[in-house]
């Protein structure tokens, strides 16, 4: 019998295994892909905040001519950048909640409720009603209370400090420098003052602020009745 010569055979990659192996990668991207949301979403919700982004609270001095210089505050202390030249922040509406020093209950209370207490909060606050809200608060002697102020400041961020000092009897001055300081700031149609004993509504605040935005030099609140009170020594001093 003629001797036959062995013969070799070679085994061809099926079709099945190089489908077995695409799905593989695709799924290995898949949980990878996976894996970085999931991460991401967590960092947000535990409160994650940009370390680049500009710090809100903001100090402002005055000199002899009436200058105001602001100084952009974080929790790190003073930016030692000053805003001064610098073009307004532009909003429909800046609201001013005035705080003191012993005050620190109801800043807790609104920050539960209406009031943001993170900084990207706030911005988003300021972009869906066109309204920017800062606690007002001014300078005191008694270095602890500073030293609290400064912890909260770089904790919420949430502050403008004036340079006044911060006392009950002072109340005309501070408001006169609160508007002053927040049009320096500020190119805003409306500038609120309000207090820290209230509970908002930011959204109807926004709304009712819209429909008088056509109307220039509009004043809204209680106007004043009787004399005004111009001697210093009097409770009700109007400056």
């Amino acid at each position: 019998m003629p001797s036959s010569s062995p013969k070799l055979f070679y085994a061809r990659p099926s079709s099945y295994s190089r489908r077995s192996t695409v799905l593989i990668i695709s799924l290995l991207f898949g949980l990878s892909g996976f894996i970085f949301g999931f991460i991401t979403i967590s960092q947000q919700g535990l409160g994650y905040k940009c370390t680049f982004s500009k710090p809100l609270s903001v100090s402002l001095t005055w000199d002899k001519s009436s200058t105001i210089t602001s100084t952009r505050s974080s929790s790190r202390g003073s930016s030692g950048i000053s805003d001064e030249g610098q073009k307004r922040h532009k909003v429909m509406g800046f609201v001013g909640i005035q705080t003191g020093f012993g005050s620190t209950g109801r800043r807790r209370a609104l920050r539960q409720t209406w009031f943001p207490s993170d900084h990207q909060g706030l911005q988003r606050l300021e972009e869906s009603t066109g309204l920017a809200f800062r606690f007002i608060i001014g300078r005191t002697s008694d270095k602890s209370k500073m030293s609290a102020l400064k912890k909260e400041i770089a904790e919420y961020d949430d502050f403008l400090l004036l340079d006044i000092e911060e006392e009950y009897s002072k109340l005309p001055y501070k408001t006169l420098a609160f508007f002053k300081a927040a049009y320096a700031l500020y190119e805003s149609d409306f500038y609120v003052k309000a207090d820290d004993d209230i509970y908002l509504r930011p959204d109807r605040l926004s709304l009712l602020l819209a429909k008088e935005r056509p109307h220039s030099q509009t004043y809204l609140g209680c106007m004043k009745k009787g004399p005004v009170f111009t001697d210093p020594k009097l409770k009700w001093l109007v400056p």
